[in-house]
């Protein structure tokens, strides 16, 4: 498997994504490059430390390059302020100075929040993405955008802040649990739908043969997400138009990760499949697309084994009315309307703020009665 890279075109603040195997062990060639002195901060999570951490640092180590590690509680739960607050403390106390360069060696917490604390430290210092799960390598680690959660929502405190380079390394897919992998092949799949009909139909061919291990497959399948990412970012980076597309399925996600408390109930890449099954019903219902779209949608989440129903999280939720009142909250609100990606097909995809109140109450109230 060669190491394929994608270009984020952004102008000054233009950088690669590469994808390939091995790239953890490779990271002191690819970071050396960008460094003014030997020496990065590295932040990660626990369970990422024991499984990546000696690597990284002997891929370091190669170029001499001394790396300083603050290893943060893994989950959702950590992208707070405290967390915030304890990782630019950190920095400061570690003296990385502006010119020095941050690794999030991690999945979407730690991109997000390191991210964060890069875009905010002395105003500004690099960063590099190093995503180990399949959820920040085909979306969290590309674009810019980090952040972290607050008690009103999430994401609703960041920044946008470009990483200097991204090594998504497919061997790191390897450690995660099958349950955080198909969390992630969530927004893989979102991808299809949302702009390529032709990788969609890949997907129904070779998800499960991905999901399995087979790490071409996998490293094709991150690649293309990556592609359309970079296409959409390069033309939108600040999400005034087109970036939108990427939210397909999230503001069903958002209300449901904040009414499952952004526990282990249910994972954000969980959430998007849900949220995107729940968009094809409500595109279906309005008369955009063909009934068999979402069905062809939720059969294929169903082959994959992941959640397709509000029935597939476990415990209670809450009523229709505070749903919709969840999803007043989501940072995509303009004017009080919320807004919806909805699809003409699957590949087709628009944005639309006009969403007829009774049917979304259709669609949400006949899929809480299926509990």
């Amino acid at each position: 498997m060669m190491t394929e890279t994608i270009r984020v075109p952004l102008g000054e603040r233009a950088y690669d994504v590469r994808v390939g195997r091995g790239l953890i062990a490779r990271a002191g060639a690819e970071i050396a490059p960008l460094l003014a002195r030997k020496r990065v901060a590295v932040l990660t999570d626990e369970t990422v430390a024991k499984a990546q951490g000696a690597v990284l640092e002997a891929g370091l180590a190669e170029r001499q390059i001394v790396a300083t590690t603050l290893a943060l509680p893994p989950g959702e739960a950590t992208k707070n302020w405290a967390n915030l607050q304890r990782t630019v403390e950190w920095l400061l106390s570690e003296k990385i100075e502006r010119r020095d360069v941050l690794v999030a060696l991690g999945g979407g917490v730690i991109g997000d929040l390191g991210g964060f604390a890069a875009a905010i430290l002395r105003r500004g210092i690099r960063f590099v993405q190093v995503p180990t799960s399949l959820l920040a390598q085909v979306d969290s680690s590309v674009g810019g955008k980090t952040g972290i959660n607050s008690p009103q929502g999430k994401n609703l405190v960041g920044a946008f802040h470009q990483p200097s380079l991204v090594l998504a390394d497919i061997d790191a897919l390897d450690t995660l649990p099958r349950r955080d992998f198909l969390a992630g092949y969530g927004e893989v799949v979102k991808y299809g739908l949302l702009g390529d009909a032709g990788f969609f139909d890949w997907l129904e061919t070779n998800g499960p043969a991905l999901a399995s291990g087979d790490r071409d497959l996998r490293a094709q399948a991150v690649r293309r997400s990556v592609e359309m990412k970079a296409e959409i970012v390069a033309r939108d980076e600040t999400e005034q138009g087109d970036r939108a597309l990427l939210n397909l399925g999230h503001t069903f996600c958002h209300a449901l990760e904040k009414a499952t408390g952004y526990s282990d109930r249910l994972l954000h890449g969980e959430g998007v499949a849900i949220g995107c099954a729940l968009a094809f019903e409500l595109s279906s219902r309005l008369g955009l697309c063909p009934q068999e779209e979402p069905s062809r949608v939720r059969q294929h989440l169903r082959e994959m084994g992941m959640k397709v129903d509000l029935s597939d999280i476990p415990g209670e939720l809450p009523d229709t009315e505070t749903l919709i009142g969840l999803m007043g909250q989501d940072k995509k609100v303009i004017d009080g309307r919320l807004r919806f990606i909805l699809s003409r097909r699957i590949g087709q995809t628009f944005v639309a703020d006009d969403v007829p109140a009774d049917v979304l109450r259709g669609v949400l109230n006949d899929a809480l009665s299926v509990r």
